[in-house]
């Protein structure tokens, strides 16, 4: 699989800050506006993909990025692995805490992103640890 990553390490190699900036050829990313700018231009290389699974791809990738910022203090890494029939976003938080799936009732606000995530992903996992956790939400696509 062919990763693409900006900040997803959290070591400090140099041309790194300690919050994830990154290197100076690939910028950070830390809105969910950047991180689909990164996952359309990735996408785009690969060749003529349907434009529903690109833009289910974008929503889960909005959708991660969010809830790193409104529940977890925000991106610390991020990430794109193309493989031959599948791409996987990946988020990184300083939040320990794993993503929480409730069922809503009615019209609430909010609550609703990772039951998105949930549904139009083949695989979602977590990888935990003191310093934080990954989010890996993996998507299948069909070349057209």
């Amino acid at each position: 699989m062919k990763t693409w990553s900006d900040t997803l390490s959290r070591s400090r190699n140099p041309g790194t800050d300690p919050g994830g900036a990154g290197s100076a050829a690939v910028p950070p990313v830390r809105t969910p506006a950047q991180a689909r700018q990164l996952v359309r231009h990735t996408v785009a290389g690969l060749g003529p993909l349907w434009p529903s699974q690109v833009e289910d791809l974008l929503l889960v990738t909005s959708e991660l990025v969010t809830n790193a910022l409104r529940h977890a203090g925000g991106v610390t890494g991020f990430g794109i692995g193309v493989g031959r029939d599948r791409v996987t976003v990946s988020v990184s938080d300083a939040s320990g805490e794993l993503p929480l799936y409730q069922r809503r009732e009615g019209l609430c606000p909010g609550g609703y992103g990772w039951p998105i995530v949930l549904r139009l992903c083949r695989d979602v996992t977590v990888d935990a640890g003191p310093e934080g956790k990954t989010v890996h939400a993996t998507m299948a696509v069909d070349r057209r």
